[in-house]
């Protein structure tokens, strides 16, 4: 009887020595989240003076911010819908169906056109008196404060129902300009106006954004000594040969200001 159980576990452990090895299986690796840029000019890259030809008249760049982060991260699907001079209700109307819940990163600049951006500078342009400045920057800083929050809220809403997966970051605008003398551009106190008028619209859609959830990323800190008037600027002077080019962030700015705010924004926490 020993010897019969003695032989039987000799061939189990014979049996068992001769089945091939379990092959672990490695979980497959997800696929790489959609990017969905939305927005307006300062995301759409105008500035830049050079536009992919299927853009249209909303001048998208690869120099602008969005895909040159596109270009360093793994993306699935980088959904490039960011069109100058979008207002929020143009990015209801015409960018939002690139959202879906495969969409992992969102990013937008928004609320500028709302306030009325290119009115506001051209009201302070020469021959323009300081007080008409004042008067056109102060009612863009009235609108910001009473109508603009509800329609970011608005917006903000639709993006969160339309990619809910998604991380949400809202960037700001930077400062047109430095202080420093500067005898052909804006007088110190227009400069100065501008400037007030961009930090009021910044503090309004930092506020809407974080309460939605959203992430906000300020420009401004890396923006800062790269204003028009400055010695090394990243924003352009006003341009009489191409008018669009205007007051909007060239190729330095979209790639050393806006680029590293968003990767400081997208940055996995404690990196």
């Amino acid at each position: 009887m020993i010897r019969a159980r003695a032989l039987q576990a000799t061939l189990a452990a014979l049996f068992t020595a001769l089945l091939p090895a379990a092959v672990a299986v490695a979980a497959p690796t997800p696929a790489p989240a959609d990017y969905a840029a939305l927005g307006d000019s300062y995301s759409s890259g105008v500035g830049t003076s050079e536009y992919r030809p299927d853009s249209g008249s909303c001048l998208r760049s690869d120099f602008a911010y969005p895909a040159l982060w596109a270009k360093s991260h793994p993306v699935g699907s980088f959904l490039f819908a960011a069109c100058g001079g979008a207002t929020t209700q143009d990015v209801r109307d015409s960018q939002l169906g690139v959202l879906s819940d495969r969409v992992g990163l969102v990013t937008l600049t928004i609320g500028g056109n709302d306030a009325g951006f290119a009115r506001i500078v051209s009201s302070c342009i020469f021959p323009a008196s300081d007080a008409k400045c004042d008067a056109a920057v102060n009612e863009g800083i009235a609108y910001a404060n009473n109508t603009l929050p509800g329609r970011l809220d608005g917006l903000y809403k639709e993006i969160k129902t339309r990619a809910p997966k998604a991380k949400v970051v809202v960037l700001g605008y930077p400062r047109l300009f430095e202080r420093a003398t500067c005898p052909l551009s804006f007088s110190l106190h227009k400069r100065d106006a501008l400037n007030h008028g961009a930090d009021e619209l910044d503090r309004v859609i930092a506020a809407r954004a974080q309460a939605a959830g959203f992430v906000y990323a300020n420009p401004v800190p890396r923006f800062a000594g790269h204003g028009i008037c400055g010695q090394d600027p990243w924003i352009n002077a006003l341009n009489i040969a191409e008018p669009v080019e205007s007051y909007h962030p060239d190729r330095d700015g979209q790639a050393r200001g806006y680029l590293p705010t968003l990767n400081s924004a997208t940055a996995p926490a404690g990196s």
